[in-house]
This record gives structure tokens, sequence and C-alpha cells, in this order.
């Protein structure tokens, strides 16, 4: 079964091994979350924090899932994993979370999100963990999680199912956008194929790239 296994936010905490403060240490929240179309600085999420309103949150990353399965994945060089370590909103079970198609669907709970992009690790990332070379590690395993639009506003809580309900059948996945955006640019021209689907920051990229 596809589900919520936790609805993750965080407020602004110091990054020991990194000057300033960040929201990505989320937190399980109890009992239900409201979500709904962000400004373009803020989360989805109620209750949750922003602090670098350049790279994160505003309409078309909204809400940032991960799957406990690959969650899992890294346990074994990071140790437990609890939800939320990642920065996630969403983390899920049973769902194909890398695999699903930019501008799928899915209804979680009252609410309906469409995947918009791969999430792209960062500093912050590695300090919060406390790792070095995180970012390389990261991306050479291409679990990156995905982003999420608020399509209909509601609420979301653990427990919720996870059901998608329209995929678009262009083939081109989460994970495919990230290894080409970060590790294998041969296949930048390939994200084309998502059409409207594809973020109009994503299709400026692909085009600044492969101009020759």
């Amino acid at each position: 079964m596809s589900v919520v296994e936790s609805v993750n936010t965080g407020v602004s905490r110091p990054i020991l091994a990194k000057a300033g403060t960040s929201g990505i240490d989320k937190r399980p929240v109890p009992g239900p979350v409201r979500a709904d179309v962000p400004a373009p600085a803020a989360s989805g999420l109620a209750g949750d924090t922003i602090c670098d309103a350049d790279h994160h949150g505003g309409p078309d990353q909204a809400v940032y899932a991960y799957a406990r399965e690959d969650l899992e994945f890294f346990a074994p060089e990071l140790g437990p994993l609890r939800a939320g370590m990642f920065g996630e909103n969403l983390t899920t079970r049973g769902v194909d979370v890398c695999g699903a198609e930019l501008g799928e669907r899915w209804r979680v709970g009252g609410v309906l999100l469409q995947v918009t992009a791969p999430r792209i690790p960062c500093r912050t990332f590695a300090a919060h963990l406390e790792r070095t070379g995180w970012v390389k590690r990261f991306t050479a395993a291409a679990r990156p999680g995905a982003y999420l639009r608020v399509l209909s506003p509601g609420e979301i809580r653990a427990g919720d199912a996870v059901t998608v309900e329209h995929r678009p059948g262009h083939g081109v996945t989460v994970a495919d956008a990230f290894r080409a955006l970060l590790a294998e640019p041969a296949r930048l021209p390939d994200l084309l194929a998502a059409g409207e689907h594809l973020l109009p920051r994503i299709r400026e990229t692909v085009t600044r790239r492969t101009a020759s």
C-alpha cells in the first residue's frame, strides 16, 4: 500500500557545520497539516519554515517528498534515519518517488499534488548531515526525491493513502531529470519529451547547456 508515513515540518535552526540557520531539519507532526499554494518564498505546508528562499519553497517546490525505501538505502552508511532527516515534508512508503514522471498527479488525503522536479543537493544538506562529500555521494545514488506543486489545497496526515491519479506518459522521470542535470549531460535533450511538464527553469538550463 502506498501511504504517507510521516508529515514533517521545520523551524529555523542553527547548522553547526555551517554559518547561519536553516529549516532543513524537519520533524514529524502529529495530526493533520494544511497544504496550500504558497507565496514565492514560502513552504506549501503550514508551520514549515523556508530560510533559503532563492533555492527552496514557492509554488513549484511547495512540498518535498522522499521515500522511506530510499532513506533505508542510505541507512547502512548513515545509520537509522528518522522521517524528515533529509529535509522532506512527506516521508512516503510504497511510493516510487524517483520513478514518478514529471507532471504526475498524486491524491494524498484531501490534497491533489503534482510532481515538478528533483531535489538538487546543496552544501546545507551536507552540513546538516555532517558528511564530507555528501553532495557527490547523493548525486551518484540518483535517489533525489521529488518536489511537488499543490493543485488542490487541503489537509495531509500520517497514514493517508497516496494514489497516482494521472501519469502523463512521456516517460521522463524525476530520476531521469536528476541524472541529466547533474551527472549525464548527454541526456539533457531527452528531458524535452516532458513537454509542458518540464519547468521553465529546467527547460532554460537544457537550452543553455545544449546550445552550440
